[in-house]
């Protein structure tokens, strides 16, 4: 009863509807991850890179939405286990792509079903129209997040009055 009165909230926050979507998802793909001994991060990334190879760990990090450092460790630990390698690219000397290894290849092709399941499931039920609305919603709270978080770095921090500090 207190799922179904939950799932009527017409005034529910937002924030907490993706925050729900993000852990829920997590432990989906964490229980699929966790037989091939991958992390949530090192599943995405391996499915990345399989299917968007040759990519650099930029592009990998902007293809995750993630940043630059957390890719690059999670690349490290891809490396470790042999799943990764950096390699010249092809098309420019000068520049590392990343690639899967024979083992990371044949990994990747092993989870990218389960990769394309989870992402056919979140949208289970809608129209095209639909999904692409849910895309465009999803990508404008992004850059509302986004100008937030620079209009605060912009602002320098204002001691509080006594009369905030109770609020």
């Amino acid at each position: 009863m207190l799922k179904q009165m939950l799932r009527e909230q017409p005034d529910e926050p937002v924030g907490l509807l993706l925050a729900t979507i993000r852990r829920r998802l997590r432990q989906v793909v964490q229980a699929k991850a966790q037989g091939h001994r991958l992390s949530t991060q090192q599943f995405w990334a391996l499915v990345g890179i399989r299917e968007a190879a040759p990519l650099s760990l930029g592009e990998l990090a902007q293809l995750l939405r993630i940043d630059q450092p957390a890719a690059s460790r999670v690349v490290a630990s891809l490396t470790r286990r042999r799943l990764v390698r950096m390699a010249e690219d092809p098309r420019d000397r000068r520049r590392l792509v990343l690639e899967t290894t024979t083992e990371g290849t044949e990994l990747a092709n092993r989870i990218r079903p389960v990769a394309r399941d989870l992402r056919a499931a979140l949208v289970a039920g809608f129209s095209p129209a639909e999904v692409a609305a849910l895309r465009g919603a999803l990508r404008r709270i992004i850059d509302n997040l986004d100008r937030l978080e620079a209009r605060g770095a912009r602002r320098p921090a204002r001691p509080a009055t006594v009369r905030e500090e109770h609020a």
